[in-house]
């Protein structure tokens, strides 16, 4: 059986640690799909964001 590769886990770590600056061990402690959850919820963040700057404009 092969596991989840160790590049991932850095980046979802990373990832996470840096939007909600929880500690790294707290992520280590969730199971990867948590991480994974925690990652696209920060993922839509961003994306909701992204998308109020470019229509900041938008007097529409």
């Amino acid at each position: 059986m092969k596991g989840y590769p160790i590049a991932n886990i850095y980046e979802e770590v990373a990832f996470i640690a840096y939007h909600f600056h929880w500690s790294h061990d707290d992520i280590m402690a969730m199971e990867h799909a948590e991480r994974k959850k925690w990652c696209e919820e920060i993922s839509k963040i961003n994306r909701k964001l992204s998308e109020d700057k470019e229509n900041v404009f938008d007097l529409g």
